[in-house]
C-alpha cells in the first residue's frame, strides 16, 4: 500500500490544557510528537503518500511537519474547516488525495507496535479493521471476531467480543458514495458487517490510546 490517511482533526477536550495551544498529535512522546511516530511506522512500511486530516489548529501541522520529505513520504494535508468532519465525513474529504487502492487509516492518538506492513493490501470486503482486547475504559468492546470476520450483535458463540484498534485497511467504497459533511464511519461499519463485508484481526501486543493527560503521561513512563 501506497497511501494512509493520519485522522488528526479533532479537537483534544479531553486533553485540555494541553491542547489549547497545541494540537493532540503533536503533544510530545520521547523527543517527538507523537504522531511523528506513525509517519516514521507508515514509512517503514513503504508508505509514501500520507494524508493528514486537520482542524483544531490546523497550522501547526506543517509548521511542524512540513512535507515529509524528512522521513521519505509526502505529506498533504485536508483541512476540514474550524469544525471536524468526523471519521467519515474527514476520510470522505480526503479520497481526492488518497489513490484509488486500498489505503491504511490510523487515529494520531493512538500508540502501539502494530506492524502496518503485515496488513494486508487487499481487504476481502470495504475494510479491515485491527481489534484489541477490550481496555479498561471500554469493556463492552466494539465487534465481535470470528474466523477473521467482523459480526455485531447476532456474532456466532465462537467468536470474541473485541476492541477497534483505530487502524485499519479501507477501499474507497466505504465512503465514496456518502454524501459530504460530517458523519461518523460507525454506521458504514455496521452496514458492511450486515453484508458479511467487514474482516478483521486481533492484535494482541502494545496498544494504548492517548486521549487524556494521565493516558500521555502513562504512555511516557511505558515506552
Amino acid at each position: 500500500m501506497r497511501h494512509a490517511l493520519i485522522l488528526a482533526a479533532g479537537l483534544g477536550e479531553r486533553m485540555r490544557p494541553l491542547t489549547d495551544h497545541t494540537p493532540k498529535p503533536l503533544l510530545d512522546v520521547h523527543g517527538k510528537p507523537l504522531i511523528v511516530h506513525h509517519i516514521e511506522k507508515l514509512a517503514a512500511a513503504d508508505v509514501r503518500y500520507i494524508v493528514i486530516n486537520t482542524s483544531h489548529l490546523a497550522d501547526r501541522f506543517p509548521e511542524a511537519l512540513g512535507d515529509g520529505s524528512r522521513w521519505g513520504v509526502r505529506l498533504r494535508y485536508s483541512y476540514e474547516g474550524p469544525t471536524p468532519l468526523e471519521t467519515g465525513g474527514g476520510m470522505l474529504k480526503a479520497l481526492p488525495l488518497l489513490g484509488t487502492a486500498p489505503f491504511i487509516v490510523v487515529s494520531a492518538d493512538i500508540w502501539s507496535d502494530i506492524d502496518y506492513a503485515a496488513l494486508p493490501a487487499e481487504p476481502e470486503g470495504v475494510a479491515h479493521l485491527v481489534m484489541v482486547p477490550n481496555p479498561d475504559f471500554h469493556p463492552a468492546g466494539d465487534f465481535a471476531l470470528g474466523d477473521g470476520r467482523l459480526y455485531g450483535d447476532d456474532a456466532p458463540a465462537s467468536a470474541q467480543r473485541l476492541t477497534f484498534g483505530n487502524v485499519g485497511v479501507y477501499r474507497r467504497e466505504i465512503v465514496e458514495h456518502e454524501t459530504p459533511g460530517r458523519f461518523k464511519l460507525l454506521p458504514m461499519y455496521r452496514r458492511a458487517i450486515a453484508q458479511g463485508r467487514l474482516s478483521g484481526e486481533k492484535f494482541e501486543g502494545f496498544w494504548r490510546n492517548v486521549g487524556t493527560p494521565a493516558q500521555l503521561d502513562e504512555l511516557r513512563t511505558l515506552r
